[in-house]
């Protein structure tokens, strides 16, 4: 068995999609401003986001008619510095719901959402920067 995306389930499929692509600045594998699909990743590592309009999967499943109330979803990306992750992601439109601060003694964290309502975490790894900074001494 292999994780190939995570799915996420929207409504206004076009604002979502310029989000991930413009706002968060994830490359789409094929452009698809107007769904019912589309496949966003990160410049580095393995793991991408998808995006499925929910009229579509409703009409498939039928259960999912009905829209979601709340945070349905956590989204984490690492980012190498935090500070300058949040004041390009504030400059590009991206309004945080909790500003860059300490989350347990070797992270920083910040939360946005997308215009759906799905919580987006930012994290800085404490251990990792430190060995980054001391290395280049």
């Amino acid at each position: 068995m292999e994780l190939t995306q995570i799915r996420l389930l929207v409504t206004d499929f076009p604002a979502v999609y310029r989000f991930y692509r413009d706002v968060l600045g994830l490359k789409p594998q094929f452009e698809a401003e107007a769904g019912p699909y589309a496949k966003l990743s990160p410049d580095t590592g393995e793991a991408a986001i998808a995006l499925q309009d929910r009229a579509q999967m409703a009409a498939v499943l039928g259960r999912l008619g009905v829209a979601a109330e709340g945070f349905r979803s956590l989204i984490v990306l690492r980012v190498d510095d935090l500070d300058a992750a949040r004041a390009e992601l504030g400059a590009r439109g991206a309004e945080f719901v909790r500003e860059p601060a300490p989350m347990g003694d070797r992270m920083r964290v910040a939360h946005l959402e997308d215009p759906e309502g799905n919580l987006i975490e930012l994290q800085e790894w404490g251990a990792l920067r430190e060995q980054a900074v001391s290395g280049a001494e």
